[in-house]
Order: C-alpha cells, then structure tokens, then sequence
C-alpha cells in the first residue's frame, strides 16, 4: 500500500509516542511488584539509588549510547527495559496502520499496554497484579460500551473467567495439581471484556498451543501463563481485524 507523507508523520509519531509509553510501562513493571508508586520519585537506578537525568532517560537511544550499564555506578540494566520500549514502539504504529485513527485503536492500545505490564511482570515474578487486571476488565467493559459493546463485553468477560475457572477446578479434581493460578483466571476474563466469548475461546485454545509447544522441551518445570495470553490476544486482534475466524 502507497504511503503519503502525511501517513508516514503519523507512524514516526505513534512510533515515539509508543516508546515513550514502554518507558512509562518499565516503570510499572518494576514498581507495581514492589508495591511502590509509579508516579513518585523519579526514574533511579536501583542498585546505587541515582536519580536518573532526563538524557539518560531517552527511551531505546539512552540504553544503547550507556550500552546497558548505569552512568554513575556501571551496574547492568536489565535487557527487558530495552525490549519492552521496543516492543511498545513497534506496537503503536503498527496498529495504527491497521486500524487507524479512532475508538478501535484506542480500545486495542489500552489492551496491548495492559498485557505488555502483565506478561513481563508475570515472567519476572510469577504474579498478575490485581490493580492491573480488575480496573482493565471496567475499563475494558467501558470502551466497548461506548462502541455499542455492552453485551458482547460482560459475555467476553464472564466466558473468560468462567471457562478457565472450570478447567482449572476440573484439572485440581482429576490430575490433583493446580493448573492455572487465579491471576490467569482474572486475566482471561479482562482479555474477555475487549475480546468477545468467540474471540476469548480463541485466545485461550492459541494460549494453550503456545504454552504446549513451549514446555515440551523444558518437560516438568513450570510456565507462567500470562505471556502465552498476551501473545495470543494480539494474534487473535490480527485474525479478528482481517476476518480470518468467525
């Protein structure tokens, strides 16, 4: 598809904002675990406690130009904080192209951005935070009312709470282990709330593709399930928007 000028302005843009973004989701995911605010104090190194000036502060420019180490006292910083201001950088622009400019753009950014804070803290912690999911599934329930939504949302929501409340019970019943935590269970249902039930179903059934493809090497250890979530949420956007299912 031929680009004008005007579009490409619009994907630079959205290309920094989404960066500028993924800073603010780092900040999230290192404070929300630790029970500390987002708001307040500013970025600090956590290993020698230095406040962080604003030029070391450049989302993606700033990591590469300090080569992943702290100015003032050489510590590593973490790779994810990289790959998360990547990652939201390519993501806003990305469905801007897709989607453009309006309420469904909006609805899936605030989806995208919730999972991208969950699916990282999930793997660094193992958790799912409630101030996260619970506000998403209003907020989720909310956006869609405003596109005439309503119904379609409150049955996403209740499917994705329900379903997999049911097979983790079925799984603690038959196979005497915990299948899923209660933070998988919360997180389906906020994915359900933007989603739809049939959507939902999908996502979940690709989740659990993703999760099985990926333990089988690993065998016996465990795997947190949020990240396969996230991962086959934004693939499930893609198959919704092009009508590829359903």
């Amino acid at each position: 598809m031929y680009l004008r000028i005007n579009d490409i302005l619009w994907l630079v843009t959205f290309f920094i904002v989404g960066a500028i973004f993924g800073s603010f989701f780092n900040v999230c995911i290192y404070r929300i675990p630790r029970k500390k605010s987002i708001i307040s104090p500013r970025s600090y190194c956590p290993m020698c406690g230095h406040t962080i000036p604003w030029y070391d502060n450049i989302p993606i420019i700033s990591y590469i130009l300090l080569k992943g180490k702290c100015r003032f006292c050489g510590a590593t910083i973490p790779v994810r904080y990289l790959i998360v201001e990547l990652l939201a950088a390519c993501l806003f622009p990305i469905n801007l192209y897709i989607f453009g400019i309006g309420l469904e753009l909006l609805v899936v950014l605030v989806l995208l951005s919730l999972l991208t804070i969950v699916a990282f803290i999930d793997i660094e912690t193992g958790l799912i935070p409630n101030v996260i999911v619970l506000p998403g599934m209003v907020l989720g329930i909310g956006l869609r009312s405003l596109q005439g939504k309503t119904m379609e949302s409150i049955l996403g929501f209740l499917t994705g709470g329900m379903v997999l409340y049911i097979l983790t019970a079925l799984s603690n019943v038959i196979l005497k282990k915990e299948a899923m935590g209660g933070g998988d269970i919360k997180l389906l249902a906020m994915i359900g709330a933007y989603m739809g039930w049939f959507y939902t179903l999908i996502v979940l059934f690709g989740a659990s593709l993703l999760g099985v493809i990926f333990a089988l090497p690993l065998r016996k250890r465990k795997i947190v399930f949020g990240p396969f979530l996230a991962v086959a949420t934004l693939i499930t956007i893609i198959i919704k928007h092009f009508k590829l299912i359903g």
